[in-house]
């Protein structure tokens, strides 16, 4: 018998069944949002989103959020309440799950985007927003607005 049989060889994470879910960070300092034009792929350059990315095994979504804004901003941040609940994004192949943020060390800096603003609420629809990112976008305004 061959030591690993196709129906035994182990399972990959890139293998199994389902999105894979990613994070993003909704940054305020008082009213205002963070968000950021992406630099990359060519095909989502200048689309904008809230920071964050992948989780990495065996980490939580709170610790990839903080990597996240470590590694694209420079910055230490404290993770809230979940914004919105999951969004599918990415035709299907993440499900996005934005979090309330806030800095608690340092000034946010455009590492791996190509550009950050802050927007207030009547601003959030002056950039192009990724299609997956649009509902935690108008949770964030009617929350901010109440």
């Amino acid at each position: 018998m061959p030591r690993n049989p196709p129906r035994l060889r182990p399972v990959s994470e890139a293998s199994t069944a389902g999105p894979r879910v990613v994070v993003g960070a909704a940054i305020l300092d008082g009213r205002a949002v963070l968000a950021a034009a992406r630099a990359y792929p060519p095909e989502l350059a200048g689309l904008w989103e809230f920071p964050g990315g992948k989780l990495e095994p065996g980490e939580t979504e709170a610790e990839a959020l903080r990597r996240e804004c470590r590694e694209e901003l420079g910055v230490e941040i404290e993770v809230g309440e979940r914004v919105t609940g999951d969004l599918a994004t990415g035709g299907g192949r993440f499900l996005l799950r934005v979090y309330y943020a806030a800095v608690a060390r340092g000034e946010p800096h455009a590492k791996e985007h190509a550009e950050l603003r802050w927007l207030l609420p009547g601003e959030l629809d002056s950039v192009p927003w990724l299609p997956g990112n649009r509902p935690a976008v108008d949770a964030l305004r009617e929350a901010l607005d109440a």
